[in-house]
């Protein structure tokens, strides 16, 4: 990924948080207009791929999509994801960037959180089996609420980027609500890692060479040519 410095970082996820739609538009319109100025049809990628060579299964949220927030089609996309990861017998990713729960979907959205996280139980299960399945949540800025409090905590190793806001709720909604001062900073990367609620904090251009290197202890190799020709074939 591209190097991004602090500074630009900031202006970066300021300019996702104040994507300019409108409140009071009824959800299917939103939805339809979010579609069309991002060229996404929902708030998460998915797919299976390579990563120096290891296959993978991945999945990315994306925050420019109503906040990368999770309803019922990005519930189903994760469980669908975890479970071919768990048939395939392949390591998982999951890169979290994320408001929370889509509030406009109701109870179904926070029905995602048990749905993927029984989901993710499974896979472990199978884990203990096979001794070959692996999940990675990397957290990315801001990662909060529902997917904060399912799936986001539930990675095998997790790892945050630096400055990454990570909470369940955010300092807004936490002082408004309970009238208490949330300290500055308390809700990013470093002091959670220091809590050990983090695994690592990883700068992103780092990435590729640390994931590599997590699959590679957990006995997930790099195919060679044959077996790469072979799975383009299939």
């Amino acid at each position: 990924m591209e190097s991004l410095g602090l500074e630009k970082y900031k202006e970066e996820q300021e300019a996702l948080e104040n994507v300019d739609v409108e409140e009071d538009d009824p959800y299917q319109d939103r939805v339809f207009d979010y579609t069309k100025d991002t060229g996404l049809t929902e708030a998460i990628q998915t797919g299976k791929g390579q990563l120096n060579a290891i296959p993978l299964v991945f999945g990315a949220m994306e925050f420019w999509f109503m906040g990368g927030s999770m309803g019922s089609v990005v519930g189903e996309r994760i469980a669908r994801l975890v479970e071919s990861a768990s048939n395939a017998v392949l390591p998982l990713i999951l890169v979290c960037a994320s408001g929370g729960a889509r509030m406009q979907e109701g109870s179904y959205s926070l029905m995602q959180m048990a749905k993927i996280s029984g989901t993710l139980h499974y896979f472990r299960k199978e884990a203990n089996k096979k001794i070959k399945l692996l999940y990675l949540a990397l957290l990315a800025s801001p990662t909060t609420g529902g997917v904060v409090a399912s799936f986001g905590m539930l990675g095998d190793l997790i790892i945050g980027e630096p400055n990454a806001t990570i909470a369940f709720a955010g300092k807004r909604v936490i002082e408004e609500t309970l009238k208490v001062l949330v300290p500055e900073g308390s809700q990013e990367a470093e002091p959670l890692f220091e809590a050990g609620v983090l695994d690592k904090i990883v700068p992103r251009t780092l990435l590729k060479g640390v994931f590599t290197h997590l699959f590679e202890l957990h006995a997930f190799f790099p195919l060679n040519q044959n077996a790469m020709n072979n799975q383009v074939k299939t």
